[in-house]
């Protein structure tokens, strides 16, 4: 039995999608990291823009809607300014997951200068040259909670 053409795509759930979806999520917030640090080089900001389709876009926990331009312009900017923040990824989520994308959530712990909590929701595409398979289109943030934990280390 064939699905008809109007169906929508399968969305399925793999374990290997929670498995890849949450690599990336660290890899690129270690990334994010390694720049608000200092510690990345500056050469690494064509691989970080590389991450992201060109049509990304960013909602930032205040509510503005940013393009990908907008973002490393401000990611550029950055460098080295928060020399003591420390990012941990938490409760990372697959929420559903097609042939072409997957829309994950997680929250966002920031620790040192300026502690935080954000909680994301993040679309990302299936392209094999991306790191994990997976390359950022769309991630929308929203202010959470300030941790009771200790921050990350």
């Amino acid at each position: 039995m064939s699905t008809p053409p109007d169906s929508p795509p399968d969305l399925t759930l793999a374990d290997d999608d929670a498995d890849a979806c949450r690599a990336e999520i660290v890899r690129h917030h270690r990334v994010i990291e390694d720049w608000l640090t200092g510690r990345g080089a500056r050469a690494d900001l064509p691989a970080f823009a590389d991450a992201h389709t060109p049509a990304f876009t960013l909602i930032t926990p205040d509510g503005e809607a940013l393009p990908l331009p907008r973002v490393l312009a401000m990611i550029e900017t950055a460098y080295g300014a928060a020399p003591t923040i420390a990012i941990a990824i938490r409760d990372v989520k697959v929420v559903v997951s097609a042939e072409s994308f997957v829309v994950a959530t997680y929250e966002e712990h920031h620790g040192g200068q300026d502690p935080g909590v954000r909680r994301a929701t993040v679309v990302l595409v299936r392209d094999a040259t991306a790191p994990h398979g997976l390359r950022w289109a769309h991630l929308h943030e929203t202010w959470t909670r300030v941790s009771s934990e200790q921050p990350p280390a």
